[in-house]
């Protein structure tokens, strides 16, 4: 018996050190193909504009190109969906943001869980937030707004990316903040929803500076408030809604990269490292400071910081949203 143990123990040893001298070698050469960013959301929103920087950056440092691929729907489900059901080979990543967090409160039926079944590659940006009218609207300031908004109530309508997302969830404290419930419309993302408030076709939206600014500027919409502490650098004479009355109020949209769980460390670290150098980019810094945002500090960059702040975010959105009673189901 102990002769046939050690008969067979060699054989399958070496067949182990094997298998794992192929896993070391596949790390070292990753990526040896192109490898594909789920996007979440429809093309031309802030997610997809960030994705794009972000990913030609990366693919320099990777020497492979970054395919973008736009799957949205479902308030980004269907694109994590898809992603955690990935092979965990480092060739399927995806950049997401906020409505991360809040997808476990608002979905009974998840098919994912947003923390166990993710890597962490890195932290992208904060990325703030405004209060858009479309260009017609009555109301000449924030203030104004608010006032028409109370008397006119459920007659006003606004616009949000799905269920769950940063535009819906700055709706949500918005309206909380001001005690008066608007008629909400959905759109599959941003990008289609601004193109509907350019033609006039509903009045107001909560959206972040990475789709509202070169309109704010061009004054093809109405820019009310920033939901920052603190003016913009960007749209210097946009007020924040605490100057229109609403104290502390702020809203941030942030960005992340994620890959299915299981990821091999080697790859994760060549993940999160080609993505902290393409957040040093002079290009990318220049390129996302025209959108009004900024890359976060190395150190919220990390696999580690970014999984910290996920889960205090899930903590922070959970009441919030179950206050609201809003449900995506």
């Amino acid at each position: 018996m102990r002769k046939l143990f050690v008969g067979v123990a060699g054989p399958v040893a070496a067949i182990l050190l094997s298998m794992s001298a192929m896993g070391s070698a596949a790390a070292q050469s990753f990526p040896s193909r192109p490898i594909t960013l789920i996007v979440p959301a429809a093309a031309g929103g802030p997610t997809d504009a960030v994705s794009r920087l972000v990913a030609e950056s990366m693919g320099r440092t990777l020497g492979q190109q970054i395919v973008v691929e736009n799957v949205g729907g479902a308030g980004g489900t269907i694109g994590m969906t898809r992603v955690a059901k990935s092979p965990a080979d480092g060739y399927m990543v995806t950049v997401w943001h906020i409505a991360q967090a809040t997808a476990p409160s608002l979905y009974d039926n998840l098919r994912y869980n947003v923390i166990d079944d993710f890597d962490s590659i890195g932290r992208i940006a904060d990325v703030p937030m405004t209060i858009v009218g479309k260009s017609g609207l009555e109301p000449k300031t924030a203030k104004d707004l608010i006032d028409w908004i109370k008397q006119k109530k459920a007659a006003v309508t606004y616009a949000h990316a799905g269920i769950g997302s940063a535009s819906h969830l700055c709706a949500i404290m918005f309206m909380s903040a001001i005690d008066t419930q608007m008629t909400a419309l959905s759109y599959r993302g941003t990008g289609p929803a601004m193109s509907d408030l350019l033609g006039g076709q509903f009045d107001m939206m909560c959206d972040q500076t990475t789709t509202t600014t070169a309109q704010i500027k061009d004054a093809k919409i109405k820019g009310y408030a920033a939901t920052t502490k603190e003016r913009l650098k960007i749209l210097p004479d946009l007020p924040t809604l605490d100057e229109a009355g609403l104290k502390n109020f702020e809203v941030a949209a942030w960005h992340a990269m994620w890959a299915p769980k299981g990821l091999p460390a080697d790859v994760q670290k060549k993940l999160s490292d080609a993505l902290q150098t393409a957040l040093k980019d002079p290009k990318v810094i220049e390129r996302l400071a025209a959108l009004g945002i900024e890359p976060v500090k190395p150190e919220q960059a990390t696999p580690e910081a970014l999984s910290a702040h996920l889960k205090a975010e899930v903590a922070k959105w959970s009441p919030v949203i179950q206050a609201s009673g809003a449900k995506a189901n």
